[in-house]
């Protein structure tokens, strides 16, 4: 049995159905997104989506839907479904869906009368090409089945409305046809592995709604080009390949294409499984490198993201070459701008005062699992480059107290730290100063550097300096951070100490190297546990703390305020049960391995297999935001290693 199955009675309430997402991508930025039965809920969805290099590598939009009709003796049984004007659902195809599983590929089992039909989709690895193979598993009569494509040819935050300006030209080609209605725009090829007839009936498909949203407050009525049909025989037991691409195929070689790539796949049986599947969705190969992106749908290669996530998304699902080029890419963009001020193109947020101490994060769990000559080997320059220019004040918005070496940052006028929220160019949370975090990631980041140091030639003076900087900020950081109520401090500007209980202090206490002790963990981490903790991970903001919001709801703003000021974010259990494995050892593998299963609830919900951006700070912490997000994924899959591999004589 399929461990993603869901059945017909689920399906065709849509109140349930259309809050579950499905997500397939190609490692080269392209990637398909809708609900479980099909109707798309926001503008970002569609059927194929690819980045277009002179738009600046933007998403867009081409293929929205392909509308499938079953015919028989005449009679047409659409299974398509959108959702127009008025919240009218048409031409509700999801009525004869019967089953739909996600373990191989995502199948859609339909029945329509004595039809059995079923539809499975996948994406041609880092090629921007989707193939839908549909088998008609049963049937009493001569069956056809018709095509209809809904073409939208627009950037992923636009709508398209109803224009004289397209270009209505069809080309035929092998098997299909070929069109692109704006200059500028790749053209679209779609294609199927038998003779298909093409039938033109152009026409505008106006007002239809994406439910989502709507929700959001943002514009969410849409018009849609529908050039015609294809028409298809199919018999019992007989396959049927249609493929979207942005390059004409050969119709003889969909099939083995199919097969192929499908070969490849990771059976979505197990917690772990579904979680690996979703990790190297995040991947994206480019000429010039290779990337993580922050998440789907609208997610960016981001600096922050990229060296956050790195860890879980390879070295936890044993991709450890994926981990050295992707490390390769960003680190070498990372010096660029530590050496000549120049941002990347790709990367975005490289300028950013903490992306060196999570750059140096990264390298650590590589060393933990390729070992620490491997790492030095590796890492050790960079590590040296970024250590030395952040001691000698020589990093931009880094300031080094000469005193008792802890970093203070300018955040008064620019969000700098992971809690990134604005409105009006502001900073929803203004931390500045004394970020408890970036000190906490900069002791560690020393002392990491210093075991990377030892035992290579020419490095025991440089050694010896991180060291003793580090031994120099220990006291420093407890007294400044830690306070009497045995919690850390969020910040501290000036004389000015945030008392807000926000989970950046759970960071400071699940680093490998902490200026905290063991006693001093405990008390950090019981109030974490008290006032943070939640099935989903930790809240960004204590609920007994000013301006907790829960969820992020309601217009634009409303949802950016409370971003970072009470909803749970799963990545954070990522450090919580590191820190809660030092302070309890053993005992704390069946704590931490019970907290996982709040995290494999997830995996039928939301996003099938995969982990929202956010959830719920209260109950029942429904997730919120993008539908799969790269640095949830990797901090649960690093914690559940962790936990496969943990050893008491690491205590």
């Amino acid at each position: 049995m399929s461990y993603l199955k869901f059945d017909k009675n689920l399906l065709i309430n849509l109140e349930q159905s259309l809050a579950m997402e499905m997500l397939r991508t190609n490692q080269a930025g392209a990637y398909h997104c809708t609900t479980l039965p099909g109707c798309n809920t926001r503008k970002q969805h569609g059927l194929l989506v690819i980045p277009v290099e002179s738009m600046e590598n933007k998403s867009h939009v081409l293929l929205s839907s392909l509308d499938e009709t079953v015919i028989q003796h005449g009679a047409p049984f659409n299974l398509g479904l959108h959702r127009y004007s008025g919240g009218v659902y048409s031409p509700a195809g999801h009525k004869y869906i019967r089953e739909f599983d996600c373990e191989d590929v995502p199948r859609m089992t339909y029945r329509v009368g004595g039809v059995i039909l079923t539809k499975e989709k996948i994406f041609i690895s880092r090629e921007n090409r989707l193939l839908i193979r549909y088998t008609l598993v049963e049937a009493h009569s001569p069956t056809t089945l018709r095509f209809r494509p809904f073409l939208a040819f627009r950037e992923v935050n636009s709508l398209c409305v109803a224009n004289d300006a397209i270009n209505r030209a069809i080309e035929p080609v092998s098997n299909g046809i070929a069109t692109c209605l704006y200059d500028g725009f790749p053209t679209l090829y779609m294609q199927f592995n038998k003779k298909a007839a093409w039938v033109d009936e152009p026409n505008w498909y106006n007002g239809i709604e994406y439910v989502k949203d709507m929700e959001r407050g943002v514009p969410y009525t849409e018009d849609l080009w529908v050039p015609g049909y294809f028409e298809v025989p199919i018999k019992k037991g007989e396959s049927i390949i249609f493929s979207a691409g942005v390059s004409e195929a050969k119709p003889r070689s969909l099939a083995k294409m199919y097969e192929t790539e499908i070969a490849g796949r990771t059976p979505r049986t197990s917690f772990f499984n579904c979680l690996k599947n979703s990790a190297k969705q995040f991947y994206i190969r480019r000429g010039d490198g290779m990337y993580l992106i922050s998440g789907f749908p609208w997610g960016v290669v981001l600096a922050r993201n990229t060296f956050m996530a790195l860890p879980g998304l390879t070295l936890a699902i044993d991709h450890k070459a994926d981990f050295e080029a992707i490390m390769d890419t960003a680190l070498k963009a990372l010096l660029n701008f530590a050496e000549t001020g120049e941002l990347s193109a790709t990367i975005k947020g490289i300028d950013l005062p903490d992306i060196p101490l999570w750059a140096m994060w990264a390298m650590q769990q590589y060393a933990k699992n390729a070992g620490i000559p491997a790492a030095a080997e590796r890492y050790l320059t960079a590590a040296t480059k970024l250590i030395d220019r952040i001691s000698a004040g020589e990093y931009p918005n880094l300031y080094i107290d000469k005193d008792t070496a802890l970093l203070s940052t300018d955040g008064h006028e620019k969000a700098v730290s992971w809690m990134n929220s604005t409105l009006n160019g502001a900073p929803v949370v203004r931390r500045t100063g004394k970020l408890v975090e970036f000190n906490a990631l900069w002791y560690n980041a020393l002392v990491f550097a210093a075991s990377m140091a030892e035992n290579v030639p020419g490095m025991d003076a440089k050694r010896q300096q991180w060291l003793d900087l580090a031994d120099r900020m220990k006291a420093p950081f407890v007294d400044t951070f830690l306070n009497e109520s045995g919690y850390l401090y969020d910040y501290v500007d000036d004389n000015y100490a945030e008392p807000s209980v926000r989970p950046n202090m759970a960071i400071a206490i699940g680093l490998d190297n902490s200026p905290l002790d063991r006693r001093q963990r405990k008390s950090v981490l019981d109030v974490v546990t008290r006032e943070l903790l939640t099935p989903k991970g930790l809240r960004t903001l204590s609920p007994k703390s000013y301006g907790y919001r829960p969820a992020s709801l309601g217009s634009p703003d409303e949802r950016e305020f409370a971003m970072h000021n009470g909803p749970a974010r799963p990545w954070l259990i990522g450090f919580y049960a590191d820190a809660y494995l030092r302070v309890f050892g053993m005992s704390g593998i069946g704590y931490i391995d019970r907290m996982l299963i709040g995290f494999e609830d997830e995996m039928s919900k939301g996003c099938i297999g995969s982990l929202s951006q956010l959830y719920d700070g209260n109950p029942p912490y429904t997730g919120r935001g993008a539908v799969s997000h790269a640095t949830n994924v990797a901090e649960v899959l690093r914690t559940y290693r962790t936990l496969k591999r943990f050893d008491t004589s690491a205590q």
